[in-house]
């Protein structure tokens, strides 16, 4: 155990960032020392917190410390610090080398993924490199023997079967293969023999069976590999995807800390020998000792301190209101929140790579101090392209482009005489004004001369920080109001170096009354680790029923693990005294994919009782037949720190004595809209005597921030807070001409308010598919139908419901009341295919005359009866056969909730021969209502606007934002015909029974304009693959947004400049009696692919969905699953394609390995990269998949799929990716080819095989070459909960 340290001693926090090394010391009789130097600076000293370390020293002793020799410790008591280097290196992909050691059959896991593409418009599918560089695989597989779909689960003796075992989690594992153990240790010692030292193993079901796994680890171990990283003991959590990333992540940056650790450790004399105690600052904001820090568990390092340092100093236990944390920086912006707990997540992507490891809830927005000023069609954009601090912004003297920084100059929010001489050739001038205001001038004649607004130089400045302000307020709207919490009724916790200029700004726009803003809030980060507890964590996976049957079982385990952290916070020097432990369950609903961490407690009801309660916070509701399952349970065990805050900052406010007005050191002019330059008086932070108050407009400086507080607002000065209250509801009046600015502002207004709408509609929803998988779309429309802001949720609904609400307008005309909510699927109403209800709501005016705009949602049910369950038959003919068929049915009718007439309608597929009503009727229903509170919610969203700045002028930009993804698209058509040298543009491709998709297109070279004419595309299909034209409409819009390559406002705009010609009665405007389910899911694909194809903008991708279902319809213990499976993409000029990943207009995420065997009785054998389906050429096409999947009963399987004949093209002399191939290998060895579309029967121990199309190449084969990934140029780090939503609302 390490020695206590002897009071008092000097207590050093540091947190070292990428551009800045920050310190706080505190020193017992003495001030505080704070320190900022440069993070890598080698002419000067070889580690910044080392150096830091010996100003210190030298500062608090008096002593001279030479640079270049060893320090020592005597008189520190403790070192606390923060690194990056587990993210540098992380983002930059320059960790150890690994090897990952996996099951056998499943070598390309973890590069596949959950298959979805991380931003859903990249033509060019940028997906992160996988952290491993060799793989080994293992001949062993175990799966569970129960599956939790089964209506009536059967007793397991695990004792009658010799390959059965009872898992960790108490459930029975079936050992279909032993481990070769001589296989593995031969595999392992030639990884070795080529220098191999850091392995990272994840088998199959290892969370809950350890053996094979923990076998592996020991024969490494034996053979000297220096780091293991066991995917059971890192995260032993069901999922094995999020669970071997987070091994190798593990196995990929702990080598890189510990080479870290030693070269600071050497950095002094006596660090291990001393009293000193030197912690890290982990991801959960919790500390740990140094030699005990994880690469996994370091990722968020430094932000982690400046959550811990807010919580610490703003948040007043007694008054309870709950603060948002704003950390604005050179290159971003981090946001979190806290209410009194640390809010965690445990699953998350970071870099690219998703892990499973506690983190605090930190969201990174692409807009910070740094983030690059663009004027694009017709809007102010910032970021998300960053100067970074090289060349920096234009007003540092290196040639950088105007920034968030140089609109802060040019308005006086930043006062150059403040900042220190470090800029130019000899770093020794200040910052450059007249440049940042010289290109400021030109960007506001380029955008004069596009508008004739006549805009100053101030506006269009003040303009770009309005817009860069609402884009950091939209993640703030997620991660409060979208979760149930009013962002009004928060406090703002503002710092980091750019915070201050916009913290008032921030506060204005979400509502908020109070900013609090900390004297250290520049170097908050390092002061949180000053303040922060020491912590561990230990998880034990468990599959069992909250029951009073296994309270024993859980408390067990609790103990178990107790046990653990405790001790290992006694092994780091803790006392029992100090030690504290906490108790959590992870609890779901049994069918759910959504657990809560729910902390136990004493109050009346327990643990159940407050599930239930978050999950009706959370959700909306609480189902109240299915049984609670605790996923795993959890502790956090805490060592409290010895430093705490005297007093809280509203405590002191609460006594504080007003003092006289301060006199300011000088006045500035500063420019604030709308009144302009303003006389604005400066003060001194340090001179200011507590109890101050300071009336805005004024300026607080230090020497490391600026302080920008708005007219309408008052400063109250505390012992180490300056307290800012303002007036939230002082709107600026907007005129009814149109204003780039704002257009720019009310793009993220509507998109926010479409994201909000689906964050409504998840969280009412009860259906897997709406709730857990996200096939759902939200939109705002204006009160001609047409779009305004479309959520980026499925790709194939994206623009389509514009048809649905446009032929709902024509149908009622003037027969529409308020409180009217329409239901609507049929296809040729606007629908895509029926199990895809759309709701519609009109709102009217406050007279209730008038509808002055539309809200709509459209979800995919799990059935709505018809001959097959899922309502997705293969071999559908007629449209009778897929469900119910609802044109335009009033489900709310003058409020009041049809639902009589609703049953009746989604009953009445019975009516047919061999069909049934919906098999999920009271799903229907919850989710219906769910959809008309998801439209309420927008409404509400809509109607706040209106108050705020009035009906016409929210009309005025509802119309105007599609005017300027109208002005993108005809740029871009223009652009092409210019590049092209051609107007008239072709292309035909042939679905594989053989119909002609044909497309001509006609370019207008001086409006931008363009005919989409489909005439010689084939007829109606006597099957099911028929796209209704609303799926056409979809198509295109998509595809244009693609070739767009711009974040442009996804709206009616997009589309406006295109004439779409389809002939009657074709395979894109089949009839009304034809069947459509397919044409959703397999049509769409292919459309894309030929407007791709007739623009030349890429290779084609493999063209289809792969739709596999299997499962047994029947009454006592029928089931049914249903996936998607992803193949290559095209390549292109510039690009290759990518492998094993989804294109075009789906991007739903695959059901985790481990989850699949868990819910259903199939083992997945393989799950791989196809090698060689791609295209050959200057660039290959990306790669297909195999996926194998074995049934361990008898069910049936059927399979939607295309390219099966028709291979994916080429371009420019590339070569076609394969066709795919669908194979039923049976037991007895007999191999089937399935087609592209059909059923079967299978028995147990019939395997199905997919192998999926591959992509198609570009250029000729003779010149290939390897072409470099495109880069986005900024990474998030932090990427909590807002990210989470919004990749699973791009990847439904």
């Amino acid at each position: 155990m390490i020695a206590k340290a002897p009071e008092p001693g000097i207590r050093i926090a540091i947190d070292r960032g990428g551009t800045f090394t920050d310190c706080v010391a505190s020193v017992p009789g003495q001030n505080d020392i704070v320190l900022k130097l440069l993070s890598v600076d080698p002419g000067n000293y070889p580690d910044a917190p080392v150096e830091a370390i010996r100003r210190v020293l030298e500062r608090a002793t008096g002593k001279s410390y030479p640079k270049g020799q060893k320090i020592s410790l005597t008189g520190v008591e403790s070192i606390r610090m923060g690194t990056t280097v587990a993210t540098n290196a992380l983002l930059e992909r320059k960790g150890a080398d690994v090897a990952l050691v996996v099951t056998e059959g499943l070598k390309d896991l973890l590069h596949i993924g959950n298959q979805s593409r991380p931003r859903m418009f990249d033509l060019a599918i940028n997906k992160p490199d996988v952290l491993y560089s060799k793989v080994v695989e293992v001949s062993e597989r175990v799966t569970l023997e129960a599956w939790s779909e089964s209506n009536v689960p059967e007793k397991i003796d695990i004792s009658a079967d010799k390959d059965l075992v009872q898992g960790v989690t108490g459930e029975a594992v079936r050992i279909l293969q032993p481990m070769d153990t001589e296989k593995v240790r031969k595999d392992l010692q030639e990884l070795y023999d080529v220098g191999y030292r850091s392995v990272a193993v994840c088998l199959m079901h290892s969370y809950t069976f350890r053996d094979h796994e923990l076998a592996v680890g020991k024969i490494a171990a034996d053979i000297g590999f220096t780091n293991i990283s066991l995917s059971c003991e890192l995260a032993p959590v069901i999922k094995a995807v999020p669970r071997g990333n987070s091994a190798t992540a593990d196995a990929y940056l702990t080598p890189e800390i510990k080479k870290y650790i030693e070269g600071f450790v050497s950095g002094f004399t006596d660090l291990e020998s001393s009293n000193c105690r030197c912690e890290f600052m982990q991801s959960d904001g919790g500390l740990v000792e140094f030699s005990r820090l994880s690469g996994l568990r370091a990722i968020l390092s430094g932000p982690a301190g400046g959550v811990t340092g807010y919580a610490k100093t703003s948040f007043d236990d007694n008054d309870g209101t709950p603060v948002i944390g704003f950390d604005m920086g050179g290159t971003s912006t981090d946001v979190s929140r806290y209410a009194g707990e640390p809010e965690l997540i445990f699953e998350t992507t970071t870099a690219g790579v998703t892990i499973q490891s506690p983190q605090l809830d930190i969201n990174t927005v692409a807009a910070g101090g740094g983030s690059i000023l663009t004027w694009r069609n017709g809007l102010f954009a910032v970021g998300p392209d960053s100067a970074g601090s090289h060349p920096g912004p234009a007003c540092y003297r290196k040639g950088g482009p105007l920034t968030v920084c140089d609109a802060n100059v040019v308005l006086g929010r930043l006062i150059p005489d403040s900042f220190p001489k470090i800029f130019g050739p000899n770093e020794n001038e200040g910052l450059d004004v007249e440049r940042s205001r010289e290109l400021f001038a030109l960007l506001t004649k380029e955008i004069n001369n596009e508008t004739n607004l006549g805009l100053t130089l101030e506006q269009v400045a003040a303009g770009f920080l309005d817009v860069a302000n609402e884009a950091m307020c939209r993640p703030i709207r997620a991660l409060t109001e979208a979760k149930g919490h009013d962002a009004g009724r928060h406090n703002l916790a503002s710092f980091g170096g750019a915070g201050g200029q916009h913290a008032c700004s921030i506060a204005k726009v979400l509502g908020i009354r109070r900013v609090l803003i900390h004297k250290y809030s520049s170097i908050l980060s390092a002061y949180g680790m000053a303040l922060a507890d020491i912590s561990h964590e230990e998880r034990m996976p468990s599959a069992l029923n909250y029951e009073s049957g296994c309270s024993e079982a859980l408390m067990t385990g609790f103990k178990t693990i107790e046990d653990r952290a405790e001790q290992a916070l006694l092994d780091q020097g803790c006392n029992y005294a100090q030690i504290s432990t906490d108790r959590y369950y992870n609890l779901r609903f049994q069918g759910s994919d959504t657990p809560l961490m729910i902390q136990e407690t004493d109050k009346e009801g327990g643990v159940v009782k407050a599930f239930y309660d978050a999950h009706q916070k959370e959700f909306g509701f609480t189902p109240s037949d299915r049984p609670v399952i605790v996923d795993d349970i959890r502790v956090r065990s805490t060592g409290k720190s010895v430093i705490e805050e005297s007093c809280s900052p509203l405590e002191e406010l609460k006594g504080l004595i007003e003092t006289s007005p301060p006199k300011p050191s000088k006045y500035s002019q500063v420019y604030f809209a709308p009144s302009g330059w303003t006389a604005t008086p400066t003060y001194q932070l340090p001179t200011l005597s507590q109890g101050a108050k300071i009336q805005g407009p004024a300026m607080i400086i230090d020497n490391t921030q600026t302080i920008v507080v708005l007219p309408n607002a008052t400063a109250t000065i505390l012992s180490a807070m300056v307290i800012i209250d303002l007036d939230p509801h002082v709107h600026d009046k907007l005129s009814n001409k149109v204003d780039p600015i704002q257009l720019s502002i009310f793009g993220h207004r509507f998109m926010s308010i479409a994201e909000q709408m689906g964050r409504a509609l998840q969280k009412t929803s009860v259906s897997t598919n709406i709730k857990e998988r996200l096939d759902f779309t939200c939109a705002v429309f204006a009160s001609n139908g047409g779009l305004v802001a479309n959520a980026p949720h499925v790709p194939a609904m994206i623009g389509s419901m514009a048809f649905a609400v446009k032929w709902q307008i024509n149908h009622w005309g003037n027969d529409l009341r308020p409180g009217d909510v329409i239901l609507s699927n049929s296809p040729m109403c606007g629908g895509t295919h029926l199990p895809d209800l759309t709701v519609i709501t009109p709102v009217f005016d406050a007279e209730g005359k008038n509808i002055i705009f539309w809200t709509a949602s459209r979800g995919h049910h799990a059935d709505i009866g018809g001959v097959l369950p899922g309502s997705m038959p293969p071999n559908s003919r007629e449209l009778w056969e897929e469900g119910a068929v609802m044109e335009a049915f009033k489900v709310v009718r003058g409020g009041k909730f049809q639902e009589e007439e609703l049953i009746n309608l989604l009953m009445k597929p019975s009516e047919h021969p061999g069909c049934s009503g919906t098999r999920c009727l009271r799903d229907n229903i919850s989710d219906i209502k769910a959809q008309a509170a998801a439209n309420h919610r927008g409404t509400q969203l809509i109607q706040a606007l209106i108050r705020d700045y009035g009906l016409d002028v929210v009309q005025l930009y509802m119309a105007e934002i599609q005017g300027a993804s109208e002005q993108a698209v005809r740029n871009m058509l223009k652009d092409i015909a210019e590049r092209q040298d051609r107007t008239e543009l072709e292309a035909v491709d042939y679905m594989d029974d053989g119909t002609p998709i044909q497309l001509k297109v006609s370019i207008d070279k001086k409006t931008g304009s363009a005919v989409f004419d489909f005439d010689g595309t084939g007829p109606e299909a006597y099957g099911n693959w028929n796209a209704p034209i609303a799926i056409c409409h979809s198509a295109i819009i998509f595809a244009l947004r693609c070739m767009v390559d711009a974040d442009i406002p996804l709206n009616q705009g997009a589309i406006a400049p295109i004439t779409i010609e389809i002939p009657e009665n074709s395979l894109l405007r089949p009839s009304p009696e034809a069947a459509c389910c397919a044409g959703n899911v397999l049509t769409s694909q292919r459309i894309v692919d030929v407007i791709f194809k007739a623009f030349k903008a890429s290779s084609a991708s493999q063209g289809c969905m792969n739709n596999l279902t299997f499962g047994r319809d029947e009454v006592e213990n029928g089931f049914g699953y249903y996936e998607t499976i992803c193949g290559g993409s095209g390549a292109g000029p510039k690009w290759a394609g990518t492998s094993g990943v989804h294109t075009n207009m789906t991007n739903t995420r695959i059901t985790d390995p481990e989850t699949l065997e868990k819910r259903y009785p199939v083992v997945l054998r393989r799950f791989c990269l196809r090698p060689g389906s791609g295209g050959r050429g200057m660039h290959r096409g990306g790669d297909g998949i195999i996926r194998d999947i074995e049934f361990r009963i008898p069910m049936k399987v059927s399979i939607l799929s295309e390219r099966r004949v028709t291979e994916p093209y080429g371009l420019e002399g590339g070569e076609c990716g394969k066709r795919g191939k669908n194979l039923w290998v049976k037991s007895n060895g007999r191999v089937v080819n399935l087609g592209g579309k059909n059923t079967a029967s299978v028995h147990p121990g019939d395997r199905v095989i997919i192998e999926s199309p591959g992509g198609g190449g570009w250029g000729s084969p003779q010149n290939e070459t390897e072409v470099k990934k495109l880069v986005n140029t900024f990474t998030s780090v932090a990427n909590g909960s807002v990210d989470v939503m919004r990749a699973l609302g791009e990847q439904a």
